[in-house]
């Protein structure tokens, strides 16, 4: 653990911190501009592409929906989108910007695909540079990265509401949200990243591959000289999207490790804060919605301890390295296996556990390689349901029911009846927020036991014993969890692993939003009482302890069994008998 590992830490949580009040305000003005008295700035130049949006979508933006309109809407546009980006890959021999002249995908992978990049877990069973055409990447999975961050933002913003608002039957309107996230948020913000990115080397172009004679000819023949097929393509663009939106769906196979993806320490610096950017500013528009700012810092307080609880676990972990290399005599300083040189282990370490904090599952290194703790504080992170500042909304509501999970338990504790900002936490709310909670648990843990047992899900993996059965628990965690990351070592561009993994994260995003969004108009209806003596305070230590100690022992503890099985057991494996490891 270097000096220059705790500077890069360091610096990362001063911008961290520098970003969030400011992107928390714009986010204010963006979707809920009557309360903060103005419009965004860019009002002036896009307010004419909105209203003609409207117009030709026939949204009246002044008309608002209660809970049960606003879901359906988002399920009727998350079901669209998933066909079409479906029949884009189906036929993406037949479309256009395919210089490589890519086959059309399975229909299992297909399948797969287009329900990862609609939940937003971007989970990829293929390599993106030998599967999907620039066409397929472009308008297929790079739009969805758009679409899925700021469908989202757009339900945090209706949780919200619900809380902060009095007595109201509605909770905004979902197509005014997901347009003025895309003109206002997510696109403006993307263009600007994606020239800083290209200023670092990125590529971004609409060339066919290049083909290289390498200076190795050892593999040459007489009238053949060893190539190499260097692939490229826009890049710049997706990887923007695939950060600030915490989507993670890389263009090239080995994500962001790869030099077109990820070519310098700077552009390392600037995805790992992207992906912290919008999940953090929502905490401050939680503070200024509900008029407790206090609130919003304590919420951020809590995910931030988690995330650098995770950060010096991890680095730590894979600082120490195997012990089993230095029984047969090899020296080694940390465990640099499946790590790019240009970043080491502390760099390494910090993406993998902001990358599984947040639901973007993108990697700079491959997790499998890495020791067995520092292999359990990512599939940890996932588990507690990703609300360590989360993925772009998803965590923000995350959070929140574990807020209303927290407050009832302490209400019970007191002897008093449960309030959350003046509002009155009652049976109705307890049982959604249970929901929330229940139903991706069960899908991973299921998921993870079905496959566990089964030829087709011990045919994919990599390893026996302890680890092949965290690869398998790592995989049906990020997909019920949203993330995409992997345990790269377990093989699952099959058709059980595509069709299992893909039911998998619809239900770890849809049977939470249904619930989360009961739950907002449920508040939302409710008449906001004056603040007492008797009222909990949700400011301070105090409530973060609570919170905290919520997330933990009602999120994550449900899964340690498993995780005693895998890694926890491979830890004390590597450090213990040899026959066993």
């Amino acid at each position: 653990m270097t000096a220059s590992g705790w500077l890069q830490l360091g610096v990362f949580v001063a911008f961290l911190i520098a970003i969030t009040k400011p992107l928390g305000v714009y986010l204010h003005r963006v979707l809920d501009p009557a309360c903060a008295g103005k419009g965004p700035v860019l009002a002036r130049l896009l307010g004419p592409a909105e209203r003609l949006i409207y117009r030709i979508l026939r949204v009246d933006p002044k008309k608002e929906h209660n809970w049960k309109e606003y879901c359906v809407a988002m399920l009727i546009f998350s079901v669209v989108t998933a066909v079409a980006t479906y029949g884009i890959m189906r036929l993406q021999d037949r479309l256009p910007l395919n210089p490589q002249h890519m086959a059309a995908t399975t229909e299992h992978l297909a399948f797969n695909t287009a329900v990862s990049f609609t939940t937003n877990t971007n989970w990829q069973s293929y390599g993106g540079e030998s599967t999907m055409s620039y066409f397929t990447q472009m308008v297929g999975l790079a739009s969805h990265n758009f679409m899925s961050a700021a469908v989202g933002i757009a339900i945090a913003a209706a949780l919200i509401r619900g809380i902060s608002r009095n007595s109201s039957p509605t909770v905004g309107n979902f197509w005014v949200d997901l347009i003025r996230l895309h003109l206002y948020v997510l696109l403006p913000i993307c263009v600007i990243f994606a020239v800083a990115l290209m200023s670092q080397g990125m590529v971004q172009n609409f060339h066919s591959y290049t083909s290289a004679t390498v200076l190795d000819q050892s593999g040459a023949t007489a009238t053949q000289p060893a190539q190499q097929t260097i692939a490229q393509g826009p890049v710049a663009s997706q990887v923007a999207i695939k950060m600030l939106g915490t989507n993670g769906g890389g263009f090239f196979n080995a994500n962001a490790a790869h030099p077109f993806e990820n070519p310098t320490p700077l552009s390392n610096f600037l995805q790992i804060l992207s992906i912290f950017a919008i999940p953090s500013a929502l905490t401050y528009y939680l503070g200024r919605m509900v008029k407790n700012q206090g609130h919003g810092w304590t919420v951020w307080s809590v995910m931030f301890a988690m995330f650098i609880a995770g950060a010096l676990v991890c680095w730590y972990a894979e600082s120490a390295g195997n012990p089993r290399l230095h029984d047969v005599g090899v020296a080694a300083t940390g465990n640099m296996e499946g790590k790019e040189t240009r970043f080491g282990i502390s760099q390494s370490a910090l993406f993998a556990t902001i990358t599984t904090d947040a639901s973007c599952g993108a990697v700079n290194s491959m997790h499998d390689s890495f020791t067995p703790l520092g292999g359990l504080v990512p599939l940890f992170n996932i588990q507690t349901g990703e609300v360590i500042f989360g993925g772009v909304g998803a965590g923000m509501y995350g959070m929140l029911v574990f807020v209303v999970i927290a407050i009832f338990i302490a209400g019970l504790m007191v002897g008093r009846t449960p309030e959350y900002l003046g509002k009155k936490i009652q049976a109705y709310d307890v049982k959604a927020a249970t929901l929330t909670i229940l139903a991706p648990g069960l899908a991973i843990l299921a998921f993870t036991a079905w496959a566990a047992v089964s030829d087709w899900g011990q045919a994919g993996t990599n390893n026996a014993g302890p680890h092949g059965f965290s690869e398998i628990l790592y995989a049906f965690t990020s997909g019920a969890g949203n993330n995409g990351s992997a345990f790269a070592g377990l093989t699952t561009n099959t058709l059980p692993y595509n069709t299992t993994l893909g039911f998998d994260m619809g239900i770890g995003r849809f049977f939470m939003i249904v619930p989360i969004m009961a739950l907002a108009g449920h508040l939302a209806k409710k008449k906001i009482a004056p603040h007492s003596v008797g009222s909990f305070p949700v400011a301070g230590p105090t409530f973060g302890f609570v919170l905290l100690g919520t997330v933990i022992l009602v999120g994550a503890l449900t899964f340690v069994p498993a995780l005693g099985l895998g890694p926890i057991l491979e830890h004390f494996a590597m450090h213990g008998s040899h026959g066993l490891y």
